[in-house]
C-alpha cells in the first residue's frame, strides 16, 4: 500500500510539473510577459504535489503502527493489562501481531483472536484513511499551483524558497544527528563510569569484560583497562599504514607524473577498484589466504606466529587503504599549477628533482589530509579485524602475535540478547566514544596540518 501511494504521489506530481508548465507557455503564447520562465511554474506544482503529501506519509508510516498498538492494547482485558511489565506487554503485542499476519503457534487465547481481528480492522481503516488524505493531499496542492499561474507570480522565487529551505532541513537533520550520536554515547558512557573509575578505563592494563550478568551464572569479577585494546588497535594501524603509504605514495607519484597516458588511463581506475571491494572481502582474504600464508613461512623459518595475527589483518587492512592514500596524492600533484612544473623543468631540473623538491612540497596538505583520512578509516575498520584479528587484548606490541582491537570488542559486547544496565554492555559506549574522540583528534590535526602548510598561488 505505501509503495502505491508513493508511486501515485511521484506520478501525479511530475503530471502537475508538466500541467502547468504547459499552462505557463500558453500564457506566454497569448502575449503576456511572465515573471518567472515555465520551467518554474512547473516546479511549483511539482513541489506543492510531492512535498506536503510526502512528509504526511512518512510521518504517518511512523507512528501508524504505535497508534494502533495503543487502541489495541486499550482494548484487552483488565486482567490481562494490570500489572504487566514493559517486557510483558512486548510479548503480548508480539502474539497478537503475528496471529494477525496468519502466523498461529498452538491455540491462541481467545482475547488474542479478538485483539488480531482488531488490528488487522484498524489497519484496513488506516490504509484507506491514509490513501485518501494522500489523494486530498495532492490534489490539494496541484489546484493551488495550477491557480496560483499569472504573469506576475514569482515562480522562480518560490521554488528558490522552497529548495532552500529543503537544504536547510538536510543540514538541520545532519547536525542534530550527530548531536544525537554524540549525546547517546557521552550518556551511556557516563553510566559506565558511575559503575567503572576512569581511571582504571584509561589506564588499566588488563581488559576482561566477562563478569557475571545474571545472579545463577559464573563469570570472573571484570577488568576493564583500555590500554591493551589501544595498543591493539595502533598495533594493526601501523602495519596497516606501513603498507599502505609507500605503495600509495609511490603509485600516485607514477601514475601522476612518469606514467604515460595509456598506462595511467588503465591503471588508475585498475587501482581505485580497491576502494570498491567490500571489506568482508577483505576479511576472507585475510583469514583464508594471507594469514596462513604468513604462517607457514614463520615456521619455515623457526618462527612461531600467532593464527590471528595482527600483521595478517593489518597487512589486508593496509591493501583495502592504498587508494585512499594514491587518490589523495594524485589529486594533490594534480592541483599544483603546471607553471611550477614546467618552471623547474625549464631550469634544468630532472622530473625526479622537479618531483621531489617542487610537487610533492607543494602537495603536502592534500597528501596529509589524505594519509589522516586513512589513518581515521583503519582505527574505525570492523570487518576486517572482526574476521582476522584475534579476541582476546595483550600487552604487547609484536605484530606476528594475537591483538584485539578496540572496534572488535565493541562487536563482542554488543553480541547476543543484551541489556544495557551492566558495565559489561555500557563498556561498548565507553569505546566508542574512545574511537569517537580519537577521530576526532586525527580531524582536527588534519585540518591544522593543512591550514599550515597550505600555499597560495596567484
Amino acid at each position: 500500500m505505501i509503495g502505491y501511494l508513493f508511486l501515485l504521489i511521484a506520478v501525479a506530481s511530475v503530471a502537475g510539473f508538466y500541467w502547468n508548465r504547459a499552462a505557463a507557455k500558453a500564457l506566454r503564447a497569448d502575449g503576456q510577459r511572465l515573471h518567472s520562465l515555465p520551467v518554474f511554474h512547473g516546479g511549483f506544482a511539482l513541489a506543492l504535489g510531492f512535498l506536503p503529501a510526502f512528509v504526511f506519509l512518512l510521518l504517518w508510516v511512523m507512528f501508524q503502527n504505535s497508534a494502533i498498538d495503543a487502541l489495541v492494547w486499550a482494548g484487552l482485558p483488565d486482567e490481562v493489562t494490570e500489572g504487566a511489565s514493559v517486557g510483558q506487554q512486548s510479548l503480548i503485542m508480539s502474539e497478537i501481531r503475528q496471529t494477525s499476519t496468519g502466523r498461529i503457534f498452538g491455540s491462541p487465547a481467545d482475547y488474542v483472536l479478538a485483539a488480531a481481528d482488531r488490528i488487522n480492522t484498524l489497519r484496513g481503516v488506516a490504509n484507506w484513511a491514509l490513501a485518501a488524505l494522500i489523494v486530498g493531499i495532492v490534489a490539494a496542492g496541484l489546484w493551488i499551483a495550477r491557480k496560483s499561474i499569472a504573469a506576475q507570480f514569482r515562480a522562480r522565487q518560490a521554488v528558490e524558497r522552497v529548495l532552500s529551505g529543503l537544504m536547510i532541513f538536510a543540514s538541520i537533520v545532519a547536525i542534530f544527528t550527530t548531536l544525537g550520536i554524540v549525546f547517546a554515547l557521552v550518556f551511556e558512557a557516563y553510566r559506565f563510569f558511575q559503575a567503572v573509575p576512569i581511571t582504571e578505563f584509561l589506564f588499566g592494563t588488563r581488559w576482561e569484560p566477562q563478569i557475571a550478568m545474571r545472579a545463577d551464572q559464573v563469570a570472573g569479577a571484570g577488568a576493564f583497562g583500555i590500554l591493551p585494546v589501544m595498543l591493539g588497535t595502533l598495533v594493526i594501524t601501523a602495519v596497516a599504514l606501513a603498507v599502505a603509504i609507500p605503495v600509495g605514495l609511490l603509485s600516485a607519484i607514477y601514475l601522476n607524473e612518469f606514467a604515460n597516458s595509456r598506462v595511467r588511463a588503465f591503471a588508475k581506475p585498475l587501482l581505485e577498484i580497491l576502494a570498491g571491494v567490500p571489506t568482508v572481502v577483505y576479511g576472507f582474504f585475510a583469514i583464508l589466504t594471507v594469514a596462513p600464508a604468513i604462517r607457514t613461512f614463520g615456521e619455515s623459518i623457526g618462527l612461531t606466529i600467532a593464527p590471528n595475527t595482527a600483521l595478517a589483518a593489518g597487512g589486508v587492512m593496509g591493501i583495502m587503504l592504498i587508494p585512499f592514500i594514491s587518490s589523495f596524492t594524485d589529486d594533490a600533484l594534480s592541483a599544483v599549477p603546471r607553471s611550477l612544473r614546467d618552471g623547474s623543468l625549464a631550469l634544468g631540473a630532472t622530473r625526479g628533482e622537479t618531483m621531489r623538491k617542487v610537487l610533492f612540497p607543494a602537495a603536502i596538505p592534500g597528501i596529509v589530509g589524505g594519509i589522516l583520512l586513512a589513518v581515521s578509516r583503519a582505527i574505525g575498520e570492523t570487518m576486517i579485524v572482526v574476521m582476522a584479528a584475534g579476541l582476546i587484548a595483550k600487552m604487547t606490541a609484536n605484530p606476528l602475535d594475537s591483538v584485539t582491537t578496540i572496534t572488535v570488542q565493541i562487536v563482542t559486547l554488543l553480541i547476543g540478547d543484551v541489556e544495557f544496565d551492566n558495565p559489561k554492555t555500557l563498556a561498548a559506549f565507553a569505546l566508542g566514544l574512545v574511537l569517537f574522540i580519537v577521530t576526532l583528534a586525527l580531524n582536527v590535526v588534519a585540518l591544522r596540518v593543512v591550514r599550515k602548510y597550505r600555499e597560495l598561488y596567484d
